[in-house]
């Protein structure tokens, strides 16, 4: 019965963390593709085939429904993986879906035209590779009209917090928020849109002031997922026990994901 969890290095481990909290009983199996990390530098066909190799290798450990806890896995791959490749057994969620669901307060499944919703300026901090793939605007288009996005590509931060060097990830939150100011001086809404990004929350919302709603997916991707196991139970793999699997040094990685964890996390070799 267990739950993969995909992230290109170790920001998924905010969704996998809250997401354990949150289904006590479920086991996870987490993958970093620590080794090719980050994603958010790389061509979309890069980040393609990377990601199927990936969810491939959570199949072979049980795990039926694979979570891309990378946004920018989720910009690039999914949808294309949905259409074309993923078998009729085998489920592969985004991260997008529960952060659309909070922003513009309607349930997926909801198919009706798109409508007004009270916020109408949404700041976006993500990757270099989600920004250009418009993945999150496209989503948010077929839900809501009249909401402004505006995009800031938060460059070098996902290594800074990879490599644990907090001082430099909090000198760079405070330059992408101060650029995103620059072009949206006033935003309702923030979405923290990687997964890696919710490890500054304080700092991001320091940065925006009080009076902006700061979204993150570790908050959303777990309530979602219990709902979405609610629905389809049959989407519970055959895998019995949680471990965490890497792609690069295993003793680095680990090292690392306690570290961000404030827990022992011990990966092996995937």
């Amino acid at each position: 019965m267990a739950v993969g969890v995909f992230d290109s290095g170790l920001g998924g481990l905010t969704v996998l963390d809250a997401a354990a909290r949150r289904l006590p009983d479920v086991p996870f199996v987490y993958f970093g593709d620590n080794k090719h990390a980050p994603y958010g530098v790389r061509d979309a066909e890069d980040i393609y085939q990377l990601t199927t190799a990936a969810v491939e290798r959570l199949w072979d450990e049980g795990c039926d429904l694979v979570v891309l806890a990378c946004n920018t896995a989720s910009a690039a791959a999914l949808r294309r993986m949905q259409e074309t490749w993923v078998p009729r057994d085998k489920r592969v969620l985004g991260v997008f879906v529960p952060l659309i669901e909070a922003l513009t307060e309607r349930e997926w499944g909801d198919n009706s035209p798109p409508r007004e919703v009270a916020v109408q300026h949404v700041a976006l901090f993500a990757t270099p590779a989600t920004v250009r793939s418009r993945a999150f605007q496209r989503e948010l288009a077929f839900r809501a009209i009249g909401v402004d996005v505006e995009a800031q590509a938060c460059g070098g931060l996902v290594d800074a917090i990879e490599e644990g060097d907090m001082i430099l990830a909090e000198a760079l939150v405070r330059s992408h928020v101060d650029a995103l100011k620059r072009k949206m001086p006033d935003p309702h809404a923030a979405i923290l849109g990687c997964t890696h990004y919710p490890l500054m929350f304080d700092i991001f919302q320091d940065a925006l002031g009080p009076e902006v709603k700061l979204f993150s997916q570790a908050d959303l991707v777990p309530e979602s997922l219990a709902d979405y196991l609610q629905r389809h139970p049959a989407m519970l793999g055959k895998g019995t026990v949680s471990k965490f699997l890497t792609t690069g040094d295993p003793a680095k990685v680990s090292r690392h994901a306690t570290g961000f964890l404030k827990r022992q996390i011990t990966f092996e070799a995937a």
